[in-house]
């Protein structure tokens, strides 16, 4: 773990800007280091790993930091519940000289997606409702919606056959698209409506709360018609919602009360404490001659694309994006992974049943595919194919990644996790996320 033994100057600087007491605010912060826990460590030899294969993980790291291609990365590998690897790479800020550390907090983006997709699946054990339930039975807004049926012009509309179900907005099936994918012309329209009424991804400081989303959402087209396609969107966004009105609580107030302080989830938040920004990690972005530099205060806007380095920490800090609106550790997501391939539970505390998890891991969209050999489970992609996909992993194994270039992966088979976590859009060049993924499975031996 991060010795974290003094305040970084990015944090300090932080503090000055917002007139915070240093001194004060940094022994917090030395607290709440003290606190943060992970999975157990593990002989990586008596887990079956090579020690001179895993150094082939280490540099590929190195060798994309050197390239210019991420500014630095945290990776993990844990196997039979123990962690075989756990290292920082690199630097969290270049500008203000401060080294990554295993406890640097990063961006997960869409890895919020399987804790939403948690959330929904704890409250369907506790019987609030069904998954083949039409979701305007708890969100109104989503009764009598429309379907694009012409995205040449204006925008011309048809009737839908069916509602959407929960199920449906599980497997992003529903019809539901992001205003950041516009490639087609369908698509291009929907991101254009999208934009047109206001609605937000996720990934900038975003006014109101996310009740707002159902209520632009309801009034704007379908992709296409529910369960008919698979299309990746703001359909666990909406699953948010609904855990807010079938619980009564906010995301925010569910995620802490239900998920995180029973799973020792201590540094994952929607939005970060006064002493915890220190370990936010920047974010880079490309520049014109291939290199990068430090995304600063500003918000990106590209065409229908809106983003930001800021949106943890500024704004009005209340929306709660179901879908990408979490920042976390490495650490912590580990233990929410190993949760979920010990089938529900994690040191004696139970989220979800055994059977239910399996419910959540399997092939949930039939015909449909994600890609070659991969399908769609409740929240996760499932890999079907390794040899189609050019996975890999065993079959089963479920994975996904976030807009910021962090990704994981479960191998129920192997009972093994791998965590990546670095913070650059657009993705380094040399995909790093993929070739750790490659790196850990040849690092395998027994």
């Amino acid at each position: 773990m991060s010795s974290g033994l003094v305040c970084s100057n990015r944090y300090r600087s932080y503090l000055k800007r917002t007139r915070q007491p240093v001194l004060s605010v940094c022994l917090i912060f030395l607290a709440s280091i003290s606190i943060a826990q992970g999975l157990p460590e593990g002989d990586p030899q008596a887990l079956g790993f090579s020690a001179a294969r895993l150094q082939r993980v280490e540099n590929l790291v190195t060798d994309a930091i050197e390239k210019n291609e991420i500014a630095g990365a945290v990776a993990l590998i844990a196997r039979h519940g123990s962690i075989a690897f756990l290292k920082p790479f690199g630097m969290a800020d270049i500008d203000d000289d401060e080294a990554m550390e295993t406890d640097t907090i990063f961006r997960i983006a869409s890895m919020t997606k399987p804790v939403t997709s948690l959330a929904v699946m704890m409250l369907y054990e506790e019987g609030y409702f069904l998954l083949s339930d039409p979701v305007s039975a708890y969100i109104p807004e989503f009764k009598d919606l429309r379907i694009l049926t012409s995205g040449s012009g204006e925008a011309e509309t048809a009737a839908a056959e069916s509602e959407i179900t929960i199920r449906q907005l599980l497997t992003h099936t529903s019809g539901i698209s992001y205003r950041f994918i516009s490639n087609g012309y369908q698509r291009e329209t929907i991101a254009r409506l999208y934009a047109e009424a206001g609605v937000s991804d996720g990934f900038s400081e975003t006014e109101g709360r996310i009740a707002d989303l159902s209520g632009r959402l309801g009034e704007l087209p379908l992709l296409f018609e529910p369960g008919k396609q698979f299309a990746y969107g703001l359909s666990i966004d909406v699953l948010g919602h609904l855990v807010e009105v079938v619980s009564g609580m906010t995301l925010k107030e569910y995620f802490a009360s239900r998920i995180f302080d029973p799973l020792a989830m201590v540094d994952t938040h929607f939005f970060l404490d006064d002493d915890k920004v220190g370990r936010l990690a920047a974010v880079y972005t490309s520049t014109e001659d291939g290199g990068m530099r430090e995304l600063g205060n500003e918000t990106v806007v590209d065409r229908y694309l809106v983003y930001s380095a800021t949106y943890p920490y500024n704004g009005p800090r209340s929306y709660y994006s179901g879908g990408a609106g979490l920042v976390s550790t490495i650490s912590d997501y580990a233990r929410l992974l190993q949760m979920f391939l010990n089938g529900g539970e994690l040191d004696g505390v139970r989220l979800l049943s055994p059977t239910t998890v399996a419910m959540m891991m399997r092939n949930n969209i039939g015909d449909l595919n994600v890609g070659p050999g991969i399908k769609f489970g409740f929240g996760f992609a499932v890999l079907e194919d390794p040899g189609l996909a050019g996975h890999p992993g065993s079959v089963g194994t479920y994975f996904w990644g976030g807009f910021f270039n962090t990704q994981f992966f479960v191998d129920p088979e192997e009972e093994l996790i791998g965590i990546i976590m670095t913070q650059r859009f657009p993705a380094d060049r040399g995909n790093v996320r993929d070739k750790f993924v490659s790196g850990v499975y040849q690092a395998i031996v027994e």
